[in-house]
């Protein structure tokens, strides 16, 4: 590398201030809650690499170039220092460079446009949600994104504001331009938004992120469902329930209290449909993880539940999950005998889990170690519906 090369060029200048507005720290100075806090980023100097006393001896025709292209750039101030050449006499050559205001730096990088859009945003929300200026200043890039979005969501911040919540669902709210595919698009900026808008007690803080915007904020959730067969015509409130697939919203569910004994669970759909008749029971689809569709059926804590799932480590975590809801659960063909009996059957886990699952009893807790430690073979599952029919039916022959 040549000493020219070393030597800070206009496109260096612009690189860095390119960096201040990636870093958003150019904008939030122009808000009013940056003003008034006193820490004003301008002016700023810039980091200028110049020539050394050696190298204006060396190539004084390269340093004159140099410093005759940093002084055409425009909206930079240059502060100059005074040097004496045996040749040329005094001279002055760029010792520092500065950006004076915002709007220099901003013209320096051609962001005028944005500027003026943010300068919009900054004056329409201090009129209508000051609280959000503060926003703003942490966010002025995200602000800029979400622009053409802005007044419509101020339109749905000041509703909940005046109907703190509401308890209705989402798609009950009447705003002109605004549908609840849009706030559900959005809940993400909107509840970072509400939690400065509203008072502590309108935000319910035991719910978080995304999924949790409508309890956090009133609103009404889809109903959670429970899918279940009864296995045992004398339990099924009305005969001709036995085979029924019925379904129920959680809270119907909680206060079922079936005359059964025992509770199964499967995750595969075939095996509920396909699950026998057994005496005094009930069968749940599981479908994944997630149980709290099931956390307020007190009467599930008084009855045997035996759960169903894969032979793989997302097996075992779901039965570790059901299991912290529900302490007596017992696993149902996921034991390294019936295992090593469907080898022929094993199949490949796409994406296993290697997290502890402190809830698992010593035998499943030794089966999930050797699958998560690929002892048995490479990330091994065994599916629950590749499992033969007659394992199921003396599993339950036993139980019964």
């Amino acid at each position: 590398m040549s000493a020219a090369e070393k030597w800070s060029t206009p496109t260096d200048l612009r690189q860095q201030v390119q960096r201040w507005w990636d870093k958003g720290l150019i904008l939030s100075g122009l808000t009013p809650s940056a003003q008034a806090s006193g820490e004003a980023f301008f002016p700023r100097r810039l980091v200028l690499k110049t020539p050394t006393s050696s190298e204006l001896t060396a190539d004084f025709e390269a340093v004159r170039h140099w410093a005759q292209r940093l002084g055409e750039m425009p909206h930079i101030r240059l502060v100059q220092r005074e040097f004496r050449h045996r040749l040329f006499g005094n001279n002055a050559l760029p010792a520092e460079a500065w950006l004076d205001t915002p709007e220099s730096a901003i013209a320096l990088i051609g962001k005028q446009k944005e500027a003026r859009i943010f300068a919009q945003l900054v004056a329409s929300t201090a009129v209508r949600q000051a609280a959000l200026l503060d926003w703003l200043a942490k966010r002025p890039l995200r602000a800029l994104e979400l622009a053409d979005l802005w007044e419509k969501l101020l339109d749905v911040v000041d509703w909940i504001k005046v109907h703190p919540r509401p308890g209705i669902y989402l798609r009950q709210m009447d705003i002109p331009g605004v549908h609840s595919k849009f706030v559900e698009a959005q809940r993400a900026v909107l509840g970072e938004w509400l939690d400065r808008v509203l008072p502590t007690e309108c935000i319910d803080a035991t719910a978080t992120g995304v999924t949790g915007f409508n309890q956090r904020y009133g609103f009404l959730d889809k109903p959670e469902r429970v899918r279940f067969r009864y296995l045992d015509p004398a339990c099924a409130p009305l005969p001709n329930l036995l085979q029924a697939d019925l379904t129920l919203d959680a809270s119907t569910f909680a206060r079922l209290s079936p005359a059964v004994d025992r509770v199964f669970i499967t995750e595969n759909e075939i095996n509920f449909l396909a699950f026998p008749a057994v005496e005094k029971s009930l069968l749940i689809f599981g479908a994944g993880y997630g149980f709290s569709a099931l956390a307020d059926a007190h009467w599930l804590r008084d009855c045997p539940i035996h759960y169903w799932g894969d032979i793989d480590t997302h097996g075992f975590a779901i039965l570790d999950e059901l299991r912290s809801h529900f302490p007596r659960v017992e696993s149902l063909l996921m034991d390294r005998k019936t295992l090593l009996a469907s080898q022929g059957l094993w199949g490949e886990e796409a994406m296993p889990i290697n997290r502890d699952l402190p809830h698992l009893r010593q035998d499943e807790q030794f089966l999930y170690n050797d699958l998560r430690d690929q002892l048995l073979g490479k990330n091994l599952r065994l599916e629950q519906e590749r499992i033969a029919f007659h394992f199921l039916e003396s599993a339950l022959a036993s139980l019964c």
